[in-house]
């Protein structure tokens, strides 16, 4: 059955004080956790996010679309960039990085067994009163018959379709299956799943995703190191943009190339590949290939890191020296290194180095980048 993934991220964080699905946990935003489990069980990925970005490229997802000014109508947006041959859609928040890719297998698996809606539930352990205005309790339910629902929630599309077809709000969509007569049952939530409400919750993602399944290698688990390099020079089209590491720089020549000529994409997309043991980012994006002319590297880089899990291997971080004269890499840093690791999905950092007046580097005729990546076995022997 064909399963698409929405991931809503079109919050914008009051009560943690800003953007949390864009806050770096991990090595990663919490968005990019968010969307590597979604793609795992998805033919296709639509993000939500708030207009403001919605011109952003999202390496991770196949569609972007801007909210609304609620969460039900940030979902109407992203139902409606979803294929019509999807037979399950996926609804997930972008502040939940911690939802397992099992947590959306065993979503999916419900409904393909024939659920109208799957959602992931915990067991309410504490007693729960129910208060009037007053703050005055009124009930207190039974708490064996209660549980705490979680995202992601998986749905018979057109099923979902109809019950926001006409604009109904509601905290979540399996309320609106539920109020339209569906079947909704609960599938076991995960505890690590918590929805990053304050910065203290964040804090506890990072301790949950910097163990073995994201952000480093355990002990004793089989390693290897990759080398990059990429070299570009500038171009002489005025009308060329630099771009380094994801970001645009205005004002500043652009660099030769036959993609957008990113330095520090290509230099950490080929030490991924090498550590792998792949071939390196020419034989993999040609640049004779008409399909790659143009072509933003976070996509490639993006792409790269994916064969390198086909492989076996799990990319851990990456780290890159760029050698330029200008511009200066510092006031960008953060937002490059965000852009790297959400493509790669591991931690990447970056470092601005001056050529010194010393060869064609210093002479200004281009920029250079040499990038180192490790990449982890998960288990089994290293290949040869």
């Amino acid at each position: 059955m064909c399963v698409w993934a929405i991931v809503v991220a079109a919050g914008r964080g009051r009560r943690f004080g800003g953007a949390k699905q864009y806050e770096v946990v991990a090595g990663r935003r919490v968005l990019d956790w968010a969307l590597e489990s979604a793609r795992s069980v998805s033919d296709g990925v639509v993000v939500v996010v708030d207009r403001a970005r919605a011109g952003e490229a999202e390496p991770l997802a196949d569609v972007v679309v801007a909210g609304g000014a609620s969460r039900s109508a940030s979902v109407r947006a992203g139902l409606a960039a979803v294929p019509a041959e999807a037979e399950i859609v996926v609804v997930h928040d972008a502040a939940r990085p911690c939802a397992s890719p099992a947590l959306f297998e065993a979503t999916v698996a419900a409904v393909r067994a024939g659920a109208d809606a799957a959602v992931p539930g915990l067991a309410v352990v504490d007693t729960v009163k129910r208060i009037n205005d007053d703050g005055v309790v009124v009930e207190t339910p039974d708490r064996a018959s209660l549980v705490a629902v979680q995202t992601p929630q998986a749905f018979a599309a057109g099923l979902l379709r109809a019950v926001h077809a006409g604009g109904a709000e509601a905290t979540d969509d399996a309320t609106l299956v539920e109020a339209a007569g569906g079947r909704v049952v609960i599938v076991p939530g995960e505890a690590a799943n918590a929805k990053v409400t304050e910065p203290a919750d964040l804090v506890r993602a990072g301790s949950h995703l910097s163990g073995p399944q994201g952000g480093s290698a355990p002990p004793g688990q089989p390693t290897r190191v990759g080398l990059g390099f990429d070299v570009h020079p500038y171009s002489e089209d005025e009308h060329r943009r630099l771009v380094l590491g994801g970001a645009v720089f205005p004002g500043e020549r652009g660099l030769a190339g036959h993609s957008d000529a990113d330095v520090v994409a290509h230099a950490v997309a080929d030490a991924l590949l090498g550590a792998a043991g792949l071939d390196d980012i020419g034989t993999h994006f040609p640049d004779a290939d008409p399909a790659w002319k143009g072509a933003d590297s976070l996509g490639l880089l993006a792409r790269a890191a994916e064969l390198v899990r086909q492989a076996g291997w799990q990319p851990v971080n990456a780290d890159c020296s760029v050698v330029l004269d200008r511009p200066k890499l510092a006031p960008r840093r953060r937002e490059m290194e965000a852009s790297l690791g959400a493509a790669a999905g591991a931690e990447v950092t970056v470092r601005g180095r001056r050529p010194e007046g010393l060869g064609a580097l210093g002479r200004g005729e281009g920029v250079a980048c040499w990038a180192v990546a490790l990449v982890a076995r998960p288990s089994g022997p290293v290949p040869t």
